[in-house]
């Protein structure tokens, strides 16, 4: 049971790290196939100035100034420059893509057409325009000879773009079909662990990208004595803070507070119970960083993944003469930068036990905790990126006081994206501003339904078979007092007539309260820390 209540996935963000004097080994949850690979340092204290501070005893207003990485140059001289579009991208799990319809999708503010070639049994990756008059493709159908068909005047296109038929151009004329304006700009795209990933590049020259360089590996995702249940959600802020929040351990007991289990302090000092967190950053460079918390390893391998994972726990000596079975368990979250304040939001926990538990309880359960727990800081970091964007994103080092180690891994974060990405994502073409769109009313803000429930197969299968529950139940309820009121007097016993008010009284409240679990759930669920 305790396993069903850690793994009932609640835990979205990373708990807190659990003090330990066991020395750790190399993590199994990295496949040597990364290109170029992240290697962690084991048993070293880290001498980078990654550091926040030092410890409250030594720490001045002078020196946590200094342990900051605000004075240095956004590219320095002699650096690599990160190139955001030469990188795979995630663009959903393929378990919530539906192979009989095109879906949208954007991607660094790119917008694109998602959809199933069942002549080559493939997913395709297109421009979201006809070359016609522009309408969105992903508005279109797959027609019945499998090709991608634009609903405004029914162009058709194969799977690499090619224009095959133009219903107005008549049979005898000239094959304006067979024309290069006619065809769809085509990206390349891959399946891997269970994702589907494109490159932001419809040139030529990356056609066989995937030959050379493929998205990042994690066998457990791919390894079936593991469980690899994901999910998703578009996020009303933007890329850099939705990673850095993942990076921060220590708001979890009060951001999510009564949401997640953490370890308390045997002296607690106030209702929470939040504690010092000793994080340390491992090894920073243009790949991103590696990074020790204590009760785990992370990674960040940019742009997109972020995870923490268990090591392997050396054996003793008496465990070393027959196998064990060891516990291992991660947090995975792929972060998708759409938009100026906006982004996407993939996770998935492996673990390698409990796995009984997926059996049981349906994947949109555990989807109504992790968008729970969502919700409870979407506010304040949708506020907090406004202001962030007011200083300007290469200010961050010097507006936000950060002088904790409990945020090594917020400034290593930081410091990564100044040092080789500019401060950061580089938008193009209308977003190259980066300009943040104007903050929407709260219930949009916070709306589940277009950010997570028609995104989510499961979701949107249980949210309609829930609509269908609801309207029975008020067909019940009407039908019930309609039979007792055409009834004769006399020609139905006082107690069966009771029994029918009742039935239709409660089939009408089960209904009303249902509709409230469906908003609740799968629409529209406020959060209000004051009264948790």
């Amino acid at each position: 049971m305790e396993a069903a209540v850690a793994f009932s996935v609640r835990s979205l963000h990373i708990p807190t790290p659990l003090e330990s004097s066991t020395p750790l080994r190399k993590s199994m949850f990295l496949s040597t196939q990364l290109n170029p690979p992240l290697s962690l340092v084991h048993g070293i204290t880290s001498k980078s100035k990654l550091f926040t501070a030092l410890s409250p005893t030594q720490l001045t207003e002078e020196s946590s100034s200094n342990n900051l990485p605000e004075d240095e140059p956004e590219v320095e001289a002699n650096s690599e420059k990160f190139d955001w579009y030469s990188q795979w991208y995630p663009l959903m799990p393929i378990c919530d893509l539906d192979k009989r319809a095109p879906h949208a999708k954007k991607v660094l503010g790119i917008d694109v057409v998602v959809w199933w070639d069942r002549n080559e049994g493939a997913w395709q990756v297109f421009d979201d325009a006809c070359p016609h008059r522009l309408a969105p493709l992903s508005e279109g159908r797959i027609d019945q000879w499998g090709r991608l068909q634009c609903v405004y005047h029914g162009w058709c296109f194969n799977g690499s773009g090619d224009c095959k038929f133009i219903p107005q151009a008549p049979p005898e004329g000239p094959p304006v079909h067979t024309f290069k304006k006619a065809c769809v700009a085509a990206y390349p795209s891959t399946v891997q662990n269970d994702i589907l990933w494109f490159w932001p590049n419809t040139d030529p020259q990356y056609k066989d990208i995937i030959e050379r360089k493929r998205p990042p590996y994690i066998p457990e995702l791919d390894d079936p004595s593991y469980n690899r249940l994901m999910g998703n959600r578009d996020i009303t802020y933007g890329y850099e803070v939705l990673i850095e929040n993942l990076m921060d351990p220590s708001h979890v007991p009060y951001a999510h507070y009564g949401l997640m289990r953490t370890q308390q302090p045997k002296v607690k000092a106030d209702r929470e119970g939040g504690r010092p967190l000793e994080l340390s950053i491992e090894k920073l460079d243009i790949n991103g960083f590696s990074a020790d918390q204590g009760w785990s390893k992370s990674k960040f391998m940019p742009p997109c993944i972020f995870y923490a994972y268990t090591p392997d726990q050396p054996a003793s000596s008496a465990e070393t003469k027959k196998p064990s079975f060891q516990k291992k368990f991660g947090l995975i979250f792929i972060c998708v930068p759409v938009s100026p304040g906006n982004s996407r939001l993939i996770w998935c926990f492996p673990r390698n036990f409990g796995l009984w538990i997926d059996k049981i309880v349906p994947r949109w359960m555990f989807h109504v905790g992790q968008n729970l727990i969502l919700d409870s800081d979407l506010y304040l970091l949708h506020l907090e990126e406004q202001k962030i964007m007011d200083v300007g994103q290469a200010n961050w080092q010097k507006s936000c006081f950060v002088p904790t180690k409990a945020d090594a891994l917020v400034v290593g974060f930081r410091k990564w994206l100044k040092k080789y990405a500019g401060s950061q994502v580089e938008w193009r073409g209308k977003y190259s501003g980066g300009v943040l769109p104007p903050t929407p009313p709260r219930e949009q803000l916070l709306d589940r339904y277009w950010s997570h429930t028609v995104n989510c197969r499961s979701c949107n299968s249980a949210y309609k078979s829930l609509k269908v529950v609801e309207v029975m139940l008020q067909i019940i309820s009407v039908a019930s007092i309609g039979i007792v009121a055409t009834m004769k007097q006399g020609g139905m016993s006082v107690v069966t007539r009771n029994s029918m008010v009742v039935f239709a009284v409660l089939s009408f409240a089960l209904s009303r309260w249902l509709a409230h679990f469906i908003y609740k759930n799968f629409h529209y669920h406020d959060y209000n820390h004051a009264f948790r």
